[in-house]
């Protein structure tokens, strides 16, 4: 008898238990390891059943407590993201929804599973049941409808009846969250409904299996076969990726495959990376290779080009490979799809490599060697053209970014994992950061910024012996609640390296205004309501919590002081290193 069944058994044996004893019992079913909590008023059951079951000896998933809701719903998808496996998150009402909530439409860009519980205000108030108001906050934490805030990012919701389904309806929010294109879910908690009683032996049982993941049906062959020829015969094949790194084997897969047509890689919004130092790898944006493709392979992406700035040829094949190849969750999808095969992406592509390579002819092969080689020149000279980038320093206080970033690319070895929210650097980041490993660079597929490192220390929770990196811009780094993140840190021995690329204010904001009003009144002012104080020692913040911070401000030190900043984190200790950059 399985470890999970034999807990259910005792627990049959007990009689009566309250709901929040049975949904610590459904998520230990489940297998899941962590809750991820900020908790309040509403918890107390869920509280008091924890010191229960600690004072027990029973086995219960381990609580974190997390300063910030952000913090924790971020958490969980750095650990999905390093496992596969949705966790749960535990959250205050409505108005720790609404603090979870851009999390949640990250994670659904991102195709990342978790469980979103938040406690729901007492519906009694004069002690009719236990549980019943008792404070201020129990009458104005009640709005209309709780469940609006997250519903457009979330794949499923409900709200607990009773004490007698929280083993079906946590099941049930489970297979959801991990099925297809994974995502998160929200169950809300009456306080009422924690307190309530079940005995665990007039429940119905089933065991986790019952409950499994929906899977994907199997790729038509004769749909594979029509895209192997299209592929093989095609003079300029186009492969673009987003989500290479999120599922195993597929950026191998896609390397595997631009081999043999010799076919360039394009790894638009770098959200999760393939490799970079592959002879096809051919950038994060597809140039004027989207106009010459005649066939194309979109492989896991949202967002494969911006069509305001890129056009294909009209008359060129698309074929789409995603596990979400509809898109559903987009009302409008501006892309072309001659072809949609949706599944796990890693086994269509070696579905297809194996087509291809058995129908290749020598003609095939040769022209698409041709390729390869002509690939192969570009990239050298994409990384000539990032050496030289990188040969000046830059001035004091006014650093280059691609010679520090060049440098921390330099300290880093290939299996590091970077998490990075960089925005208007990203593209120096990943000019001189290539990466040879997929899923070693990623950052949320949202929009939400305040993701990185809390997705960081949610990865270093599940790979405790990777070094992991955070590369933030200044202003994306103050939505990471850094003191909430750094305290979870701290308190949980989940050393990171905390890279501030600092240029005093909202690049993204300035550079967007320019492009939509080039000629405007705030270009001719300079007023672009996006500049910040340019001496914020955010190195300093390190120390509140006994951390190592680093100002890196002089041109002749970069080198040095980035290479003791790695290694000071390699060797287990927390590290911010502030760069100072020219203003934006």
């Amino acid at each position: 008898m399985s470890a999970v069944n034999e807990a259910h058994e005792g627990v049959n044996a007990e009689g009566k238990r309250s709901a929040a004893h049975h949904l610590l019992q459904a998520l230990v079913d489940c297998e899941i390891e962590y809750v991820f909590a900020n908790l309040g008023t509403d918890h107390a059951p869920i509280i008091e059943e924890m010191a229960r079951w600690r004072a027990e000896g029973r086995r219960a998933p381990h609580v974190l407590l997390c300063p910030h809701e952000s913090t924790a719903a971020h958490m969980a998808m750095g650990y999905a993201f390093a496992t596969g496996r949705g966790q749960a998150v535990l959250v205050h009402v409505d108005v720790g929804t609404t603090n979870a909530a851009t999390a949640m439409h990250n994670a659904n860009r991102s195709r990342l599973p978790l469980l979103l519980m938040a406690g729901k205000a007492p519906y009694t108030s004069h002690g009719e049941l236990p549980g019943t108001r008792d404070n201020y906050v129990h009458f104005i934490q009640e709005p209309q409808d709780q469940g609006s805030v997250v519903r457009p990012y979330v794949k499923w919701e409900y709200t607990l009846q009773s004490a007698v389904h929280v083993g079906e309806v946590v099941r049930r929010a489970h297979t959801v969250m991990q099925s297809g294109a994974r995502g998160p879910v929200y169950l809300m908690l009456p306080r009422e409904a924690l307190t309530g009683e079940a005995d665990a032996a007039e429940l119905p049982h089933f065991p986790s299996s019952r409950f499994g993941e929906m899977r994907p049906q199997s790729v038509p062959p004769a749909a594979l076969e029509d895209l192997a020829e299209r592929l093989l015969r095609a003079d300029h094949p186009l492969i673009i990726t987003s989500y290479a790194g999120h599922s195993a084997g597929t950026s191998e897969a896609i390397e595997k495959l631009s081999l043999l047509i010799g076919a360039a890689v394009v790894e638009n919004a770098m959200v999760s990376n393939c490799n970079h130092e592959m002879d096809t790898f051919a950038g994060g944006l597809p140039g004027d290779r989207l106009s010459e493709a005649d066939v194309g392979l979109v492989v896991d992406s949202d967002v494969p080009w911006i069509p305001s700035e890129n056009r294909p040829d009209a008359n060129a094949y698309w074929a789409h490979i995603d596990i979400d190849a509809l898109k559903i969750g987009s009302p409008v999808w501006s892309f072309p799809a001659n072809l949609r095969l949706e599944g796990h992406s890693a086994e269509i592509v070696e579905s297809l490599c194996d087509i291809v390579a058995a129908r290749r002819t020598p003609e095939q092969a040769e022209r698409a060697s041709a390729r390869v080689s002509a690939l192969r020149a570009s990239g050298e000279k994409r990384r000539d053209s990032a050496r030289e980038a990188a040969s000046d320093p830059g001035q004091p206080n006014a650093l280059n970014p691609h010679h520090v970033l060049r440098a921390l690319g330099a300290a880093l070895r290939p299996d590091d994992v970077i998490f990075h929210e960089a925005v208007r650097n990203q593209p120096v980041m990943v000019r001189q950061i290539p990466r040879p490993l997929g899923g070693t660079m990623t950052r949320t597929g949202g929009g939400g910024l305040g993701a990185s490192g809390g997705m960081a220390l949610g990865y270093k929770l599940a790979r405790p012996e990777a070094l992991v990196v955070q590369i933030v811009g200044d202003g994306a780094f103050y939505y990471n609640n850094p003191a909430s993140m750094f305290a979870v840190s701290r308190q949980y021995d989940l050393p990171l390296l905390t890279v501030v690329l600092d240029n005093a204010g909202w690049s993204a904001v300035k550079s967007s205004t320019r492009r939509v009003y080039p000629d405007g009144a705030a270009e001719h002012d300079g007023d672009f309501a996006s500049d910040f104080r340019d001496d914020t020692e955010f190195s300093a913040m390190a120390a509140m919590f006994g951390f190592t911070g680093i100002r890196l401000d002089d041109p002749a030190s970069v080198a040095e002081e980035v290479a003791n900043a790695v290694a000071l984190a390699r060797s287990g200790k927390s590290v911010l290193l502030h760069v100072r950059l020219p203003r934006h």
